[in-house]
């Protein structure tokens, strides 16, 4: 598994201080998160990000990756913040939050005011998580449909409605609310984004139990009142300032999905190299070894395409790259779940087993195809960049 996973170091044409700082992640991960204390970190797999870890992280200074200098980060690029969420997610470490404060923190980047950044961006920098909440009961891929209301009332913002699988909001100091401040005849307009405190009067966090254990809950807002402040970016700019970042949402769920297919691959080429079965290694059986090229030939793939992607958006932020990070996107997260398939099919009744890791990756796996934009909402976008 060892080898396996360090001849990537020597694919894609990074710097030599790139392939550092992925070696550092991949080796304090596999020194810090071995199976016994993994396990008492997340309490047996139930909660999935530790602030411990986080700040641990922020003290390495890679929490901060894509946060400029001035705000406390360390002032990387968004191929260093893709990096990084591979090999994090290869190397199982317990910052599930990460991946979902990062596209907060794109977004702030972009459209926060000096004082937001000031404060939420040096929050990030220390350990700490954000969170954006914009699905609904009723309202999931078709975010524009979204009915969660802020008013202006006596200098504060006031909103009222609810929220679902808002992912790790009960570990961030602030959410981002997506919600409506005007009704038009447009269900693009009218939309804005508010940051809510997690200890905010008027707000319910409630937690949602899936198969990945403590990732995700249903927010309630009840009268619930912020400073006029809290907006951001622009009144009624929310839906351009969503499509804005879609390209960094994409590229972190891309990523971070292959590092889940890598470990799966990695687990299972390990398990066929030492398992017999009829006298020999079962790796050594054409069936078995025909899963493996096309797996690890897909994987090639994908680091490719995330790479390159993450590149153009380093090239120009301000760019429009929807055909793109919607392959990203699929390529990602349907490969993770192929991965995790063919790992259980490999080691058999033992990839079936809670003893073994394996039954968490397909857990972990099938989700990612559905968050963050579903992959039949992601070949919708390329077919209509494709002109039809």
């Amino acid at each position: 598994m060892i080898d396996a996973s360090l001849r990537r170091s020597a694919d894609v044409d990074l710097t030599d201080e790139q392939q550092d700082f992925v070696r550092s992640v991949r080796d304090y991960c596999s020194r810090e998160f071995p199976p016994d204390r993994l396990a008492t970190i997340t309490s047996r797999y139930e909660d999935l990000h530790s602030d411990e870890v986080a700040q641990q992280m922020a003290g390495l200074g890679w929490y901060g990756l894509t946060i400029d200098e001035s705000y406390g980060g360390s002032g990387g690029t968004f191929l260093d913040a893709a990096l990084f969420l591979e090999e994090t997610a290869h190397g199982r470490a317990p910052i599930g939050g990460y991946g979902v404060t990062l596209i907060v923190v794109g977004a702030i980047n972009r459209f926060g005011d000096e004082e937001q950044k000031r404060d939420l961006l040096g929050r990030v920098t220390q350990g700490g998580g954000l969170a954006i909440a914009m699905s609904e009961p009723e309202s999931g891929s078709d975010v524009a449909s979204l009915k969660t209301s802020a008013a202006r009332e006596d200098g504060t913002w006031v909103l009222n409605g609810s929220k679902m699988w808002c992912s790790y909001a009960h570990k961030a100091s602030h959410i981002l609310i997506v919600c409506r401040t005007e009704r038009t005849g447009n269900p693009h307009e009218g939309i804005s984004m508010i940051f809510v405190p997690r200890d905010a009067d008027g707000l319910t966090i409630t937690p949602i139990s899936t198969l990945g254990g403590k990732e995700t809950n249903e927010l309630h807002l009840e009268d619930c009142r912020v400073p006029a402040d809290a907006l951001l970016g622009a009144e009624g700019g929310g839906w351009t300032q969503l499509m804005a970042g879609l390209n960094n949402e994409r590229v972190i769920l891309g990523a971070t999905a292959l590092g889940l297919a890598q470990r799966a691959f990695d687990d299972a080429l390990a398990y066929a190299k030492e398992r017999r079965q009829f006298g020999r290694p079962i790796g050594s059986f054409q069936a078995i070894q025909h899963k493996f090229a096309q797996l690890a030939t897909d994987l090639a793939q994908a680091r490719l395409l995330v790479r390159w992607v993450a590149r153009m958006t380093d090239d120009d932020p301000n760019r429009m790259l929807p055909q793109e990070a919607s392959m990203v996107k699929l390529a990602c997260t349907e490969l993770a779940k192929r991965c995790a398939l063919e790992g259980m099919q490999v080691m058999g009744g033992y990839g079936y087993a809670t003893e073994y890791p394996m039954e968490r990756y397909l857990r972990a796996a099938v989700v990612t195809t559905i968050y963050g934009g579903t992959s039949e909402i992601q070949k919708n976008i390329i077919a209509k960049t494709l002109g039809l």
